[in-house]
């Protein structure tokens, strides 16, 4: 697959958008729905599915097959009418307009829009990278976790688990893998700081006291000095020993992102404006967690993607036509759902917290509803305007 060339082409405006994260399986269903003329759409995405973020640790857990939380993208870039490109983003040429990809090609574009998540940041602790598992980038979990189920099942002796990252996604991963390897593993979760620090007094007492009740090992105030095979060595000197360690501490931007010359924040995110344009270069837009939408920051969380995801493709229709495009600014407040792998879950909104197996349906019920409105596309084009598909859960990994 070799394309050179700068801007616009014979075949009309060209539109690509690089990861199949969940701003753009909006954006694409949205031009499906109601395709433009004289646009043509790429889909560049390593991988011919993605996952719902919000039902990995149900995965994980054992709720859920790899099929039940996972898009083909190659289904719904047919529906958009968008050409799908399987191939990893390496760098943007922003002068020639060009996009190079992992085998030494290159796609022009008009327009570009990225929505490739985040890596884990593991090189601030040497020896992660080499002997830790990382949940981030998501595409990848589901084979990763599975390697370590079967390790686990196939063991002599239970197996020593460790976790490290002590926010949403690093307890929920720890509750939901020691659900599905009771008796296989044992579990402990090692965090620099606090559990949920900075969230809900409640959903952290809660969540503690459900690891706790499960046997599982919590290390507060506990960093993580350096990684080796078979031990994490914290910074007070203590080693911690394991057969296999998850990573879930804070992501990064892609390095590529670098070399670009784009704005970029201290973790190597995209600044992007309320327009969702990069501050650099209005013909490049950035959503979800590789977006920081600097006049309104929020966390990394799912919801945050896909609440951009209407906004998004409304901008990319004005850019498209020559209009000006529109404001976004995100909710403050979202509801958190964080599964404790045993059927049970835990709501947050603002300062209140409440657990039980009612909001475990509460959640499935979101996060089916989500998955089916891109799973069940809609044989004929609609002519209303983008709307957000409904309902969505949040979740760390």
């Amino acid at each position: 697959m070799a394309e050179s060339g700068t801007g616009t082409t014979d075949h009309g405006r060209h539109l690509v958008l690089v990861g199949g994260g969940h701003s753009h399986v909006y954006v694409l269903k949205a031009f499906g729905e109601r395709p433009m003329a004289g646009v043509r759409l790429t889909l560049v995405s390593r991988r011919r599915e993605t996952p719902y973020s919000g039902m990995l640790p149900g995965h994980m857990a054992g709720f859920y097959s790899h099929a039940q939380c996972h898009l083909d993208l190659a289904r719904l870039a047919a529906f958009a009418g968008a050409r799908l490109v399987v191939a990893e983003a390496v760098g943007i040429d922003r002068n020639a307009r060009l996009l190079h990809l992992e085998d030494g090609t290159a796609l022009p574009y008009d327009l570009l829009s990225l929505d490739i998540g985040s890596t884990p940041r593991t090189d601030d602790v040497p020896g992660a990278l080499s002997h830790a598992t990382p949940l981030k980038p998501v595409d990848h979990l589901s084979a990763r976790w599975q390697a370590v189920v079967e390790r686990a099942e196939a063991a002599p002796r239970p197996l020593a688990l460790a976790v490290v990252g002590g926010g949403a996604a690093g307890i929920e991963v720890a509750l939901c893998a020691e659900h599905r390897l009771r008796g296989r593993a044992t579990a402990t979760l090692v965090t620099a700081g606090r559990v949920l620090a900075g969230g809900p007094p409640r959903a952290r007492r809660l969540l503690l006291a459900t690891a706790a009740a499960r046997g599982i090992a919590v290390e507060e105030q506990a960093p993580v000095a350096r990684v080796e095979a078979g031990r994490l060595r914290l910074a007070d000197g203590r080693t911690l020993p394991f057969d296999d360690c998850l990573w879930a501490t804070q992501a990064a931007g892609a390095p590529w992102l670098r070399a670009t010359g784009l704005a970029l924040d201290e973790a190597g995110f995209i600044r992007v404006g309320p327009t969702l344009q990069s501050e650099t270069d209005p013909r490049i837009l950035a959503a979800g967690d590789v977006a920081t939408m600097v006049a309104h920051r929020r966390p990394k969380a799912g919801v945050m993607a896909v609440r951009q995801g209407p906004p998004l493709a409304a901008n990319l229709r004005r850019l498209l036509i020559g209009t000006a495009p529109q404001p976004f600014r995100p909710q403050r407040r979202f509801l958190a759902l964080i599964g404790t792998g045993d059927g049970r879950a835990v709501a947050a909104w603002g300062p209140f917290a409440v657990a039980g197996h009612w909001v475990w349906r509460w959640k499935d019920r979101i996060d089916r509803r989500w998955m089916a409105a891109y799973q069940s596309l809609p044989a004929a084009a609609a002519t209303g305007p983008d709307q957000p598909a409904e309902g969505t859960s949040v979740s760390g990994a």
